[in-house]
């Protein structure tokens, strides 16, 4: 496996690749299976498959979050080779932001909402690292959770809007044995809340309207940020104490009629 941690180095790599398909999946690191399912599900469709580990700080709304993020680097490396993938590209911010940060993707209208609500500027810094991503990598497929599930739908707009060539493959959220979405920030969870972040996925699940879902997960002990429908899934952010943590299933409900 190729480790490469500047443009140039990737560069040259990339222009020897004669494949006709390349898959590319991009990470902050602190890997975890539902990171490797994507990374597998780009190995199985094409010839080559490339991964990006890349903190980016631009998508991160609070310094603390950022500073807090896991950093399990070699660990993520070692995984990766085990998994044969055939490069991983570790940019640095100097390169990634030559420019400072000073052009920037926005889009006006899903961004601002969900998750975007309350996370000032956090979407653009998603669209901007991802296109600049997708720009050096020029994969043919790039590979996407679904727990992001309004992330996902912007990076799609994206590629659409701006003719770009990628076709962005959306992977099934994979989950721990009692139902938590896998998630690198699951591991700032205490005992007492990785005990209680389960409950979220299963009271989600149940055949009830948002308000009694939102009242639900306020009474287990959640913050809740947001419980929205969107393309028939039902999203939803909570917090426990400082850790953030969203997910979204296939809504069905419908009211009962009153008699």
């Amino acid at each position: 496996m190729k480790i490469l941690t500047t443009l140039k180095d990737f560069n040259n790599y990339r222009s020897k690749l004669n494949s006709k398909s390349i898959g590319f999946v991009p990470t902050m690191g602190a890997l975890h299976p539902g990171h490797m399912s994507l990374i597998n599900q780009s190995i199985n469709d094409n010839m080559k498959s490339i991964v990006s580990i890349y903190v980016n700080p631009t998508q991160f709304d609070q310094v603390s979050d950022l500073n807090n993020y896991p950093n399990h680097l070699n660990e993520d490396i070692k995984q990766l080779k085990e998994n044969g993938v055939d490069a991983v590209f570790i940019p640095k911010y100097s390169e990634i932001y030559a420019d400072n940060y000073t052009f920037q993707v926005q889009e006006n209208n899903l961004s601002n909402l969900y998750c975007g609500a309350h996370r000032e500027g956090h979407f653009n810094g998603v669209l901007t690292v991802v296109m600049k991503l997708l720009n050096i990598v020029s994969p043919t497929q790039v590979y996407l959770g679904e727990k992001d599930y309004q992330q996902l739908t912007l990076i799609r707009k994206m590629v659409d809007a701006f003719f770009m060539k990628p076709q962005v493959i959306g992977c099934p959220i994979i989950r721990e044995i009692d139902g938590l979405a896998m998630s690198s920030r699951n591991l700032r969870l205490d005992k007492q809340q990785r005990k209680l972040a389960p409950q979220l996925y299963k009271t989600i699940q149940k055949d009830i309207s948002k308000e009694q879902i939102h009242q639900q997960l306020s009474t287990l002990g959640f913050k809740v940020d947001y419980i929205e429908t969107m393309d028939n899934r039902l999203l939803v952010a909570a917090f426990l104490g400082d850790i953030r943590l969203i997910d979204n299933v296939p809504y069905h409900f419908k009211q009962q009629a009153t008699q």
